[in-house]
């Protein structure tokens, strides 16, 4: 199965996450990701640079807006909180209002008002430091409350499976928040988490996995940091009370390192996504991104992302069909719903010819989803169809491990997919690289789909 496994051994924060997955792309889809991401909000760029940890080779996401980097970003959520004082010294001033504060950053999603004053020393530092540095002068003060940030989200042209992944982390966010502050989630103002460097770096974690699918994320105990970070309410102790709210359940640490490693946001999308939480599984390693922060340490500060297959194996597990019968949709109209629902997370949609009451053509809409998203789905299916009902049923499913491999061929990189299991092996070319090679060469589909088969059943 294709693995991701996310190693925090210095907490997590969102652009760090974003820049470890970045690495593990492909090239021409590091392309597509940065052209997608800068053409979502205006005003924002995000750009990979080249950096180092300890003499390791990295990425860092510098997102800015109207060209100015936000050295601290930091979901902060309204409230006067937190001016962390990560303990280096600095004391960030993040006075709310910074349409960039950056929740990267650390995203700290806290509420909290960083007074974040440069030149961190804090080991924050992730994103830390990520840069913080911050000190703007933030004069506006700009609140967005969950509502308005799921409405953000949800007018972003990206795949409504990243749209949903990205408001369900926020949701988390809102919810870890209300509870810190002890407030219901609907008066959780987050100062400048709508920001929008903010929406740009859980979209983009959220987006890159979309395009990485793993079939499982793992990651390993979370790093926090230690000690204790000032706030505007005064002293509060690492982790800040939302992200332990977010990391309940979580298998967590303290350490030598003074400060807050692991953000809310950061937070969030581990535990939105990671399967479950542990050392590191057998697996087959096919790449490795660093995801680095801003900040030198005595250890390498980055979140380390290893990407590969673990053992394929025989499968067996649950799978929910949802069936329905239309004959008053038109071909067009059932088309799109098909596409929207295979975006919007479901395994597979399909239909069958049939005949309805009254001798009526239509058709049998089939959607497969995993057991935990049927009612989510069963929602989209009556959003996107015109049928009044579902019938539901789990069924038993075996399945052969899935992978994929790129093959060197004449006309470049090509991809597989492989599926393995039960006493046997499959393997078919991606359709679109076929394509893509066989117009580029001026030769038939066949002749470029056969050849990539045949190097396939001998390489692999």
């Amino acid at each position: 199965m294709k693995t991701l496994y996310l190693e925090c051994n210095m907490g997590a924060a969102g652009d760090m996450l974003m820049s470890a997955l970045y690495e593990l792309l492909p090239e021409p889809e590091k392309k597509e990701f940065l052209d997608t991401m800068n053409a979502l909000l205006p005003g924002v760029r995000v750009e990979a640079l080249a950096a180092s940890t300890c003499g390791i080779a990295g990425t860092r996401m510098a997102v800015t807006v109207h060209g100015e980097e936000e050295e601290s970003a930091d979901f902060r959520a309204e409230g006067d909180w937190p001016v962390h004082d990560h303990g280096h010294g600095h004391d960030h001033a993040h006075e709310h209002g910074h349409p960039h504060d950056h929740p990267h950053e650390h995203e700290h999603v806290h509420s909290h008002d960083h007074s974040h004053g440069h030149e961190h020393e804090h080991v924050h530092d992730h994103e830390h430091e990520h840069g913080h540095g911050h000190d703007h002068d933030h004069g506006h003060h700009h609140h967005a409350a969950p509502g308005h940030i799921a409405a953000l989200i949800d007018s972003l042209p990206l795949p409504e499976a990243v749209r949903s992944h990205a408001r369900a982390v926020y949701g988390a966010i809102a919810a870890a928040e209300a509870k810190a502050h002890g407030c219901p989630v609907e008066e959780v103002h987050f100062h400048e988490v709508g920001a929008l460097d903010a929406v740009a770096d859980v979209v983009g974690v959220c987006y890159a996995l979309h395009l990485l699918r793993p079939g499982r994320v793992v990651a390993s105990p979370v790093h926090v940091g230690c000690g204790q970070v000032r706030c505007a309410h005064g002293v509060v102790p690492v982790p800040a009370p939302a992200t332990a709210f977010l990391l309940k359940g979580v298998p967590a640490y303290g350490g030598a390192v003074q400060g807050e490693l692991c953000t809310p946001t950061g937070a969030a999308l581990l535990t939105h996504f990671a399967a479950s939480f542990g050392p590191m599984p057998a697996m087959a390693v096919e790449a490795v991104g660093y995801g680095v922060g801003k900040k030198e340490f005595d250890q390498a500060n980055c979140v380390r992302a290893f990407l590969g297959e673990t053992a394929g194996g025989d499968g067996s597990g649950e799978i929910v069909e949802l069936v329905c019968n239309l004959d008053d949709m038109t071909p067009e109209a059932l088309s799109f719903a098909c596409r929207r629902l295979l975006e919007g997370g479901a395994l597979d949609v399909y239909t069958t010819p049939g005949v309805m009451k009254k001798g009526r053509p239509g058709q049998v809409l089939t959607v497969l989803c995993p057991p935990e998203e049927e009612e989510r789905v069963a929602r989209a299916v009556f959003a996107h169809t015109s049928t009044n009902g579902l019938r539901a049923r789990r069924c038993g499913k075996y399945y052969m491990a899935p992978s994929s491999r790129t093959l060197d061929t004449p006309w470049g990189p090509i991809r597989v997919k492989c599926a393995d299991g039960w006493g046997a092996s499959h393997r078919k070319p991606e359709y679109d690289d076929v394509a893509a090679a066989a117009q580029q060469a001026n030769l038939p589909f066949s002749a470029v789909w056969e050849e990539v088969l045949r190097r396939g059943k001998e390489e692999l």
